[in-house]
């Protein structure tokens, strides 16, 4: 939603992985020279470690690329699994079928070494990597040990790559991994980004996405590295929400102090910058690097069978006509939706921003005014607050809220188009005075989670809560959470925000399957705010 506010084409600081952002520090440079080594090298065993979010999968995705057609690469992501099922990972990967009535560990490592054999003599490499490695069991590792024997008289059929946290040189250096850690013929471990490698990366990203001058100042840029501490993740994670703030208050150049309320707000507490938190917020977004890689592994020309996805293809449904008779905002009209490609582009007049936060401001009732003040500052006159989020549909249909969703059709133009229903097979959009039902399948194609909705705070202002704090607006927390959960968070009248009231917080936060951090932020009071049936706000439609 900002891009256009700050001349960008796109978004410069998404978390997940794309091509174009690459940016190869110093320290990324040599760390890839290490695992391309192991690659072209006979027999290499490399480990390469690293903190959370310096850029392991990134490398990764770097020696794909550079992977030679005369070789053959087992991926595993999750090894998290047995010794059996590890070898049958390793197996599906590369495309060996094991007898299925002798799928022994034996008969495995047999089918393996065969397979070997015979890529060896027709010329061809095969190289195993393993991410989160980490995370391997111990029975496990020695069995990568056992596959390091796998080796005609002059050299080793397989070559392996281990990646992982810092916890994997700690594992590895225990007595009883001596052999497998003697077997290792390369070592790198990843640091964060230095200063200037920082400044580097973030003018780096910002010029990918089309900007023509300075958006981060000097100072700015000083303040990501000191609370990034260098990682790149979290640079991303902050430098995007800085600039929703720049956006939501109309200035054009991010500063020094919107770097700290940014970190403030994503973490939701002013002690972002100590190191434990940094360790956190890297780890809460780890999965959606893994994801996206997942996703582009699955566009190369040979993937194996991990990276084939089958998609969900169901049928239409009819809106129930009778859950929409309450909205005092009924649309005009109802059709039956043409493919989303084409609806997009017969209606693109119909999916700009103003027009979008239109028909959400007529949906909650208020009027919206084009011109050159922003969509969110006109909203807080009415007591409604914008709120920048990337999630899942399931996390939407939680907050029961129409949103703004932004979607990229097939030639990466953006649409804004607003989500007024959902159902288990089907969303309903609304473009101008028509609404449109599509399958969630086809969404799924146009839209990667960036959404925006308003909501009305219940003490009129947003504000985020955290143990320790004393507020009398934790009395309305106290208060809500007795009505939600059927039982009093004593004592009520209290305004400290005490531990007692934290794990009431914590236990309210896993029922309703939102991040589990003990605060009460935005995302949390929203989710009250629903539970507690609020009627001045419109709700999802229901679908079929």
């Amino acid at each position: 939603m900002y891009a256009s506010f700050f001349g960008l084409n796109e978004k410069p600081f998404s978390i997940t992985p794309d091509p174009r952002y690459l940016f190869m520090s110093e320290r990324h440079a040599e760390g890839l020279a290490h695992l391309i080594y192991g690659v072209r090298e006979t027999g290499g065993f490399i480990q390469l470690t690293g903190e959370v979010g310096t850029g392991k999968t990134t490398l990764v995705r770097s020696l794909l690329q550079q992977v030679p057609d005369s070789a053959d690469v087992a991926l595993i992501l999750n090894p998290q699994l047995s010794r059996a099922e590890f070898l049958s990972a390793i197996c599906e990967e590369l495309g060996i079928v094991v007898n299925a009535n002798n799928s022994s560990t034996k008969a495995q490592t047999s089918a393996l070494n065969n397979f070997l054999l015979r890529n060896h003599g027709k010329g061809r490499k095969t190289i195993l990597i393993v991410d989160e490695a980490q995370n391997l069991k111990v029975d496990v590792l020695e069995q990568v040990r056992l596959l390091t024997n796998l080796e005609t008289a002059k050299q080793k059929l397989l070559q392996i790559i281990l990646i992982g946290q810092p916890e994997l040189r700690e594992l590895l250096s225990r007595n009883d991994m001596r052999q497998l850690a003697q077997r290792i013929t390369g070592r790198y471990h990843l640091e964060p980004l230095s200063r200037d490698d920082a400044d580097a990366y973030i003018d780096h990203r910002l010029k990918v996405a089309g900007a023509v001058g300075e958006i981060f100042t000097k100072s700015a840029k000083r303040e990501l590295y000191k609370l990034s501490g260098g990682v790149p993740r979290v640079i991303n994670v902050v430098a995007d929400r800085a600039l929703l703030g720049g956006f939501t208050q109309e200035l054009h150049q991010i500063t020094r102090p919107l770097v700290r309320s940014a970190a403030r707000e994503v973490y939701d507490r002013g002690s972002f910058w100590q190191r434990p938190w940094l360790r956190w917020a890297a780890m809460a977004s780890a999965a959606a690097v893994v994801v996206g890689l997942v996703a582009w592994l699955a566009v190369r020309p040979t993937a194996p069978a991990s990276e084939r996805v089958a998609q969900a293809s169901p049928t239409l449904s009819v809106v129930d006509q009778d859950e929409r008779a309450n909205d005092p905002k009924a649309l005009t009209q109802t059709t039956d939706s043409p493919r989303l490609a084409g609806l997009l582009a017969d209606n693109a007049d119909a999916t700009s921003t103003d027009v979008a936060f239109e028909t959400l401001f007529d949906l909650w009732n208020v009027e919206f005014t084009r011109g050159p003040q922003r969509a969110c500052k006109q909203a807080e006159s009415f007591q409604l607050f914008c709120l920048f989020q990337r999630g899942a549909l399931s996390v939407i249909r939680g907050l029961d809220r129409p949103v703004i969703l932004t979607l990229r059709d097939q030639d990466s133009v953006q649409h804004q188009v607003v989500l007024s229903g959902l159902g288990d097979e089907h969303a309903l959009l609304v473009l101008g005075e028509e609404e449109h039902r599509i399958t969630l399948s086809e969404l799924s194609q146009y839209w990667f989670g960036e959404y925006l909705l308003v909501w009305r705070p219940e003490n009129g202002e947003v504000k985020a809560f955290f143990p320790g704090m004393r507020d009398p607006a934790v009395k309305w927390i106290r208060a809500s959470l007795s009505t939600i959960q059927g039982r009093p968070a004593d004592p009520l009248g209290s305004e400290l925000f005490d531990e007692g009231l934290e794990e009431r917080v914590r236990e309210y936060q896993r029922e309703r399957r939102l991040t589990v951090d003990g605060l009460v932020g935005q995302q949390t009071q929203i989710a009250m705010n629903t539970d507690l049936g609020a009627t001045n706000r419109p709700r999802l439609a229901r679908l079929n």
